[in-house]
């Protein structure tokens, strides 16, 4: 049974989607939103495993209620706006719904929801908000216009830019508003080495290990990326390498 919370500001698109979704008994609507910062409250709170959305609401925007998530949920966008729905998929959202809702599209929407479960158990819904992040948690970054669900285990880098964080995954780089003490906290040491002050590098990423001056270490990276390991980290790289 999956958990599901309606965020969307028309009541009657709310009421709507909740009767469709009755022929889906494996689908539970424990809660409704109707704004961000409702939605926000209630998927801390009740952690569902299945969100559906509405991109355009007053105030924030779906696509600013995920960038505060600290962990995502899985997302079905519900719009009227079509334009939206590539940047739904550079999203790489589970699927976008144009409304008025059709049941043949609820129903094809379903069907990816149970083709995700069973490709990857996602973290249990209890771990929700320990402090922790796991490798196939999701985290969503938005940059300017562009917005993006990504596993932590595809980011081979993080580097720090004032407050902000840079992210590298695939060809993409955009800045996260962390600093990479905060992100230090959340991810799983045991993937994420903090190399030196300004990069956090993905253990899995190094292609090669080449000794530097000073006795550090420089790093290569499946991107191409060369990162420097401190002195001090250095040590510490080598314990937990055991090198």
């Amino acid at each position: 049974m999956m958990k599901a919370i309606i965020i969307d500001d028309e009541r009657l698109a709310r009421a709507e989607l909740k009767k469709l979704l009755q022929e889906f008994p494996e689908v539970e609507v424990i809660d409704e939103a109707a704004n961000a910062e409702e939605g926000i409250s209630k998927i801390e709170s009740l952690q569902p495993d299945l969100i559906f959305l509405d991109i355009q609401m007053p105030g924030k925007t779906g696509f600013d209620m995920l960038a505060q998530l600290e962990r995502t949920p899985q997302v079905i966008f519900t719009t009227a706006y079509d334009e939206f729905a590539l940047k739904a998929f550079e999203v790489n959202a589970l699927d976008y719904l144009l409304k008025p809702v059709e049941p043949k599209r609820l129903a094809d929407a379903i069907q990816k929801l149970h083709a995700s479960e069973s490709k990857e158990p996602r973290a249990e819904a209890e771990n929700f908000n320990n402090s922790i992040l796991s490798e196939a948690d999701q985290v969503f970054v938005k940059d300017g216009e562009r917005c993006w669900f990504v596993k932590l285990s595809e980011i081979r880098l993080f580097e720090s830019v004032g407050n902000y964080a840079k992210v590298f995954f695939g060809p993409n780089k955009p800045l996260i508003l962390k600093s990479l003490n905060a992100l230090e906290e959340r991810l799983d040491e045991k993937t994420f080495f903090r190399a030196n002050r300004k990069h956090i590098v993905n253990l899995r990423m190094i292609d090669k290990i080449e000794p530097y001056f000073n006795g550090g270490l420089l790093l290569d990276l499946k991107g191409g990326e060369k990162i420097e390991v401190s002195r001090r980290q250095t040590v510490k790289f080598k314990e937990m390498m055991s090198l």
